[in-house]
């Protein structure tokens, strides 16, 4: 009798299992892929949260229903002008023909008394390619030139980008630009190229990127990468991504594109990508050697290997164990919030709390998460080991998810600068991530080396306000004559938050 019962509990928990995960499937695929709350749960908190209590200030103006006198109405000119006024202006000016500038009247000739401006127009003004030819003039002294050791001087040139090649920063930095920041491939541009009127091959362009890459974007992200481990607050993100002839493995593999940020810490931001061929901790270990401080990342236990840092665990992972494990988007109005509710709603409490510290110094925000968030912790915490879940359900999973990484998940509390999730190091990752739906796959190692060198100065350069085919452009055009190697202080003048580069390439 026994034995049946824990056979038919045994069968129970498998279709409440297998129900779930089609109502997660069904979600997924019919579902909003937004994970906010909907409005009526954030506005019906009370079942965990003394809202009133809390939230309640006498010195709160009441809403305004209508105020004509008191509302400040922003000029839609105004804002169209704001944007149009680094643009240059060309006018053209309408006459009436010379023929016909006499008065209907009496045949006098008029004369122009005013002008009126009637309407704007934006132009394009679509790209063209010309030829830039390098000449070097030559000189000779008159007076040496009759004797046995004539004097000859020929005049300096820039360096070439690539020794008998068409390529110049400009062509390059435009491929560099139009793959990895507007996602385009090769085989598009290809075509945009014969539009042009010039053939310019996808493996020509590929051979552009990785030899620019090698030669001169390779010690910038070198130089980057020590001011990273210099950093006291890190965020990191790892995604897979497909090689083709990758030495020893199938070209079905997964390899992976590690990210690497610096954090809130009030200083010029670094975002770095590296690509490995697997996922292994040891990648991490060895990229950040040197580093100590707080590292932000997901639950990944690879991480674990890194030493002389302070783990930091993301909310957002877990608020997101949570919401999948929500059996609809819209909560019940009068039945009691779902277990699943409950968690997510934990999460929405303390990110909620983070946005009215977020102008806040880190000292002070330091000293208002102890008050304000630590007791919602505490809750949390008694509110999970007071669960008994399903094994293997949605809701075990984001429980079991929780337990294991309580030890890192309070560690954002230890300073101020660190932040309660890891989205910064997710909104880094994006742009690779859209980029690869596009190009799908890497050929080689060394077009995915490539591929992280360039996505890392065009995501730095983003985050520091530059125009990044402008920053493109300066490093490939003052690089081949840097003479860093000899004076490092060079590649400082070609960081992005350097002042000549701000002042030539701010956006």
């Amino acid at each position: 009798m026994k034995q049946l019962e824990s056979t038919i509990k045994s069968l129970e928990q498998q279709v409440n299992n297998l129900t779930e995960m089609i109502l997660l499937l069904r979600k997924e695929k019919f579902g909003s892929s937004s994970e906010k709350t909907p409005k009526p749960v954030l506005s019906g908190q009370i079942c965990l949260f003394n809202e009133a209590e809390v939230e309640a200030d006498p010195n709160a103006p009441e809403p305004v229903v209508k105020d004509v006198h008191g509302y400040k109405r922003h000029n839609p000119k105004s804002r169209r002008e704001e944007r149009l006024k680094d643009l240059p202006v060309k006018e053209i000016l309408c006459e009436i023909h010379e023929d016909d500038q006499n008065c209907l009247r009496c045949n006098t000739l008029l004369r122009p008394i005013g002008r009126e401006t009637v309407r704007e127009e934006l132009e394009y003004i679509p790209a063209k390619l010309q030829i830039i030819r390098y000449v070097r003039m030559a000189y000779e002294c008159p007076q040496c030139k009759h004797t046995d050791t004539p004097y000859i001087e020929k005049a300096l040139t820039p360096s070439p980008l690539m020794a008998h090649s068409l390529a110049s920063p400009s062509t390059v930095a435009h491929v560099m630009y139009q793959k990895y920041v507007n996602a385009m491939p090769l085989y598009r541009q290809e075509k945009d190229w014969e539009q042009l009127g010039f053939a310019l091959s996808r493996a020509t362009m590929a051979n552009w990127i990785i030899r620019c890459s090698q030669d001169y974007l390779n010690p910038i992200i070198a130089h980057l990468r020590e001011k990273l481990r210099q950093r006291e607050i890190l965020h990191c993100d790892e995604t897979p991504v497909q090689v083709l002839k990758e030495e020893g493995k199938k070209p079905q593999s997964k390899s992976t594109m590690w990210l690497y940020r610096t954090g809130n810490d009030g200083k010029a931001p670094i975002i770095l990508y590296d690509y490995q061929k697997s996922k292994s901790g040891e990648n991490a270990l060895n990229y950040l050697k040197g580093f100590i401080g707080f590292l932000h990342s997901d639950g990944y236990a690879g991480y674990n290997r890194l030493k002389d840092v302070t783990r930091c665990g993301c909310w957002a992972h877990l608020r997101r164990k949570f919401v999948e494990a929500a059996p609809t988007d819209k909560r019940s109005e009068n039945g009691p919030p779902t277990p699943a509710e409950v968690g997510r709603d934990y999460c929405n409490r303390l990110f909620k709390i983070e946005e009215t510290l977020s102008a806040l110094s880190p000292d002070e925000r330091y000293l208002k998460r102890l008050e304000l968030e630590k007791p919602v912790l505490e809750a949390f915490w008694c509110w999970i080991d007071s669960l008994n879940v399903l094994q293997g359900s949605a809701l075990g999973k984001a429980v079991v998810y929780a337990r294991n990484q309580k030890r890192y998940m309070e560690n954002y509390l230890l300073d101020g600068r660190c932040s309660l999730s890891n989205n910064l190091a997710e909104n880094s990752i994006r742009p690779f991530t859209v980029g690869r739906k596009n190009w799908l796959f890497s050929d080689t190692p060394k077009g995915a080396s490539a591929s992280a060198a360039i996505y890392s100065l065009v995501e730095t350069a983003k985050a520091n306000g530059l125009n990044v085919y402008a920053y493109l452009n300066h490093l490939l055009l003052y690089m081949p004559d840097a003479d860093y190697l000899n004076d490092p202080d060079e590649l400082d003048d070609l960081l992005p938050w350097s002042e000549r580069v701000q002042t030539e390439c701010k956006l």
